[in-house]
């Protein structure tokens, strides 16, 4: 005797919600021929009677965004982990990261010369053929720093550098994108030194979408930096592969929003195309306030080819960031962000995003920028001032701060101490320099004594991610992994795509099954969804679909 099975229908919220999170079947909105209307995958319900009213397609998680991203990098998924400044995205962060077929950013501006190429030593030496990047932060008042972290990533054979914070092209990044360029036997050229630009403005974006400036393209031939081949060949390719759109991230930033950006980008990308026939492969990414499934899947559906996090990841284990400092991240909601006078730009007023609660930083480097503003040097400070500084923020003399400026740059750039020398603004710069670099150090060791003094880069994603882990494993900050955290967002991410699909074709879905929320710790996506069916078994018993 045969048994008829029975089609497997899901009308609960909790049941709609695990039919969805099957990402790797197709999900179909049917109508039974009792009148009922339910969510299946099961295709066999769907020839065993039924009409179907609609259904989406699989989207697995590692198909949202560029293939060519994935591709080009040799990763499961167009997800980066963007560079934090001082070591924050440590060796640790970018193991972690490519272990789990991830690109992450190791974060090398601000840090030494010999502590950057001990970290890429760990970094290759651990992960062998395996993709990640390098950052490079553009250093107008300290260029000597630009050409030590090129020196460590050839010699490392560091084959992707993160190049963020430039308002123009210098011959540093010219350099390391022409030392890897090779025809390719077949009329093309191979562009081994891939390099991922982090803009925030057209203008400078229209620079990486274009080769090379022929000027120092001249520079470096005639300094025997590259071979004539290598400039010609640079002459050919834009200057990146990937171009990611900063919009209101931590750190530095324009904090222009990301539904104007990414468009704005995107055709400047198209425009230059029609004359620069080689722009039309660069591929455009998104980062700024992405750190929920809800931003992601924003970010892909305007047409990311890839996605960058920042903030987000400072309170992760892997983050070189001292417990209280992720413990106070992990307090923050969105709003509690502010802009202070950031440490490598400081002479052109440039700004960085930073955490506003739990430290006093943001308004002590304002003082120390205004004060820069109005005086010629250290010397023509009011007495009371100096005193001031010395017991408020310092919280050590005069001239200890510039004794430790001159051994720190004798160290990492003389030239700057020349220029001191000769002009005592720029001597007051260092000086009130060493607070703003100090800060952040004093953050990453834990130092007691200086809690007030934290410069913490943040963005207001920081404060989303927290609202959306409220209640479950990932509110507390020793459960953080940085490889987790992308999981999640990803899964979410598609999970929230889907929804949207359905939307979109006029299914409307109980509220709880619009909602992604963390899986337990520990779990599998493909078997327990616990986090999310915990959530929607709370609401309602039944979904209303209009169609």
């Amino acid at each position: 005797m045969t048994t008829l099975r029975s089609p497997v229908l899901a009308e609960t919220p909790a049941d709609i919600a695990a039919r969805l999170l099957e990402l790797d079947r197709p999900c179909w909105i049917v109508r039974t021929d009792d009148g009922r209307i339910a969510a299946t995958t099961d295709d066999w319900a769907i020839g065993s009677g039924g009409q179907v009213l609609t259904a989406v397609p699989p989207l697995p998680p590692e198909q949202l965004g560029d293939s060519a991203f994935r591709a080009a990098h040799g990763v499961r998924s167009a997800y980066v982990a963007g560079a934090m400044a001082n070591g924050i995205a440590s060796p640790a962060l970018v193991i972690a990261m490519a272990e789990a077929g991830y690109l992450a950013s190791y974060g090398a501006a601000g840090v030494p010369p010999a502590a950057v190429d001990a970290a890429l030593t760990e970094i290759t030496e651990r992960l062998g053929d395996k993709s990640f990047a390098c950052n490079l932060i553009h250093s107008p008042s300290e260029p000597a720093l630009e050409r030590a972290i090129v020196d460590a990533c050839l010699r490392h054979g560091v084959r992707c550098l993160e190049a963020s914070a430039f308002m123009d092209l210098t011959a540093e990044v010219v350099r390391y994108r022409a030392s890897g360029l090779v025809p390719n036997g077949q009329g093309g050229i191979d562009c081994r030194n891939r390099v991922i630009a982090k803009v925030s403005r057209v203008e400078v974006a229209e620079l990486f979408l274009r080769p090379a400036p022929v000027r120092l393209l001249r520079e470096l031939v005639e300094s025997g930096q590259i071979t004539t081949e290598q400039a010609e060949l640079a002459g050919q390719v834009p200057m990146a592969d990937d171009i990611t759109v900063e919009a209101d991230s931590g750190g530095h930033t324009d904090r222009r929003p990301l539904l104007v950006l990414l468009p704005e980008l995107v055709a400047a990308r198209d425009r230059i195309a029609l004359t620069v026939p080689s722009a039309a492969a660069v591929r455009i990414g998104a980062a700024g306030g992405i750190g929920t499934p809800d931003a992601a899947a924003a970010a892909f559906a305007l047409g990311a080819a890839y996605i960058v996090t920042g903030s987000v990841n400072q309170a992760t284990r892997e983050a070189n960031q001292c417990v209280a400092t992720k413990r106070l991240l992990a307090t923050a909601e969105f709003a509690d962000c502010t802009m202070a006078p950031s440490s490598d730009m400081f002479e052109l007023g440039v700004q960085v995003q930073v955490l506003r609660r739990g430290t006093m930083f943001a308004a002590r480097a304002h003082r120390l920028y205004d004060l820069y503003r109005a005086y010629d040097g250290i010397e023509s400070l009011p007495e009371k001032v100096c005193r001031e500084l010395e017991k408020n923020i310092f919280r050590c003399s005069l001239a200890t701060v510039w004794r430790e400026c001159v051994s720190y740059f004798t160290e990492r750039d003389p030239a700057q101490l020349i220029s001191a020398d000769r002009n005592p603004k720029a001597r007051m710069a260092l000086m009130f320099r060493w607070y703003l670099g100090r800060s952040s150090g004093w953050s990453i060791h834990g130092e007691a004594d200086r809690v007030a003094d934290y410069q913490i880069w943040c963005g207001p994603a920081m404060g989303g991610f927290n609202s959306w882990a409220a209640g479950t494993y990932l509110a507390v900050p020793e459960n953080r992994s940085v490889a987790d955290i992308a999981d999640e967002l990803m899964m979410g991410a598609a999970y929230l795509t889907r929804v949207a699909q359905l939307r979109t074709a006029g299914v409307r879905l109980p509220a709880e099954c619009v909602r992604y929320t963390p899986r337990s710790a520990g779990g599998d996506h493909s078997r327990t969804r616990n986090g999310l069916e915990a959530d929607v078994r709370r609401g309602a018993e039944s979904a209303i679909f209009h169609q």
